[in-house]
């Protein structure tokens, strides 16, 4: 009788863990466009540090001529 009390009560436990627990479902982010700016704006200057940099070592090397 005892082991008939304990298997009846550890059916209504397990029963019970996976009636709360439920399944596990993996639900996607929703997809974001990012939209890249159009060209015909105009350019951001990042242009100007590079042209820069050329110019100075440009200037350097033909400024130590001793």
């Amino acid at each position: 009788m005892l082991k008939t009390i304990s298997l009846a009560l550890a059916g209504v436990v397990a029963a019970g863990t996976a009636a709360i627990a439920g399944t596990v479902e993996y639900v996607a982010p929703p997809m974001v466009e990012v939209m890249e700016p159009s060209g015909s704006m105009g350019s951001s200057g990042a242009w100007i540090i590079p042209v820069l940099a050329i110019v100075l070592i440009a200037v350097a090397v033909s400024a130590s001529d001793d």
